[in-house]
This record gives C-alpha cells, structure tokens and sequence, in this order.
C-alpha cells in the first residue's frame, strides 16, 4: 500500500500541473506573458510562505551552506511556468506537457546515464535507446496534423 502512495501523489501533481497549464495560459492572455508568469509565481511563493510559517521544521538559514548550483530550480521553475503561459494557448494542454513530458523523460535518461548532478548513473541500455526514440515520435505523431 506505501508503495502506491508516492506514484499517486505524483500522479495528481502531474493532474495539477494540466490544470495549472490551462489556468496559467488563460492568464498569460489576460495580463501578458511575463506578467501571467510573476503572477503565478508570485502566488506560489505566498502559499509556500504561509506553509513554511506554519509547516515548516528545517532550517532555512542552512541556504548559504548548499551548492549555489541547487539553487537554480527557482529560475527552472519560473521558466517552466513562461513557457506553459506561451505554449499552451498556442498548441492546447495536452500536447504541450505530452512536450514537457518527452522533454523530462528525455532529460532524466540523460541524467541518470551519467549520473549527473549527483546521482546515480543508470545506463541507458538498446531497450531504453528504443523506447526513448519511440517516446519521439510520439510526440512527432501526437502534433503532426
């Protein structure tokens, strides 16, 4: 039964993340890119600062002892959230995270092949070259017309 419950959880954050998708494009037509993008964002970092508030048992001060590299998933992020508010208006929900989905997939082989960011490598073997490539032209046929 624990074993089910962090895929779920995932699940539903990648359900999250469509809804998310078509609110943020929705904004982004409204207000502008940039602005629908610091919007969002700018309503995350409240939610997370009342959760911190509250919920929080780390010790946030310990920012200055991580590698400064680690602290780039903010600018990811942000990015992330400027490229649903451009695309998906553009090309719908669906196909634009099926692209964030083969993008992620892609990007993880890469990473868990060499291990990077500190890691552990998992090579990428002729099955996984395969299903990676066939991943490909999924997203190719999913938005050919």
């Amino acid at each position: 039964m624990i074993k089910l419950i962090f895929p779920l959880l995932a699940m539903i954050g990648g359900m999250a993340l469509a809804v998310q998708s078509q609110i943020n494009g929705g904004l982004g037509r409204k207000v502008g890119v940039i602005e629908g993008s610091f919007i969002s964002f700018f309503i995350g970092t409240l939610a997370l600062l009342f959760i911190l508030i509250f919920f929080g048992r780390g010790e946030i001060s310990a920012i200055s002892t991580v590698p400064k590299w680690q602290l780039l998933g903010g600018l990811l992020g942000a990015f992330f959230v400027m490229v649903q508010v451009i695309a998906v208006p553009k090309i719908g929900v669906s196909a634009a995270l099926m692209a964030v989905i083969v993008g992620q997939i892609v990007l993880g082989a890469i990473i868990d092949h060499f291990g990077l960011f500190g890691g552990t490598a998992h090579p990428i073997d002729a099955r996984k070259l395969i299903a990676l490539v066939l991943l490909l032209f999924s997203l190719f046929l999913y938005n050919s017309k």
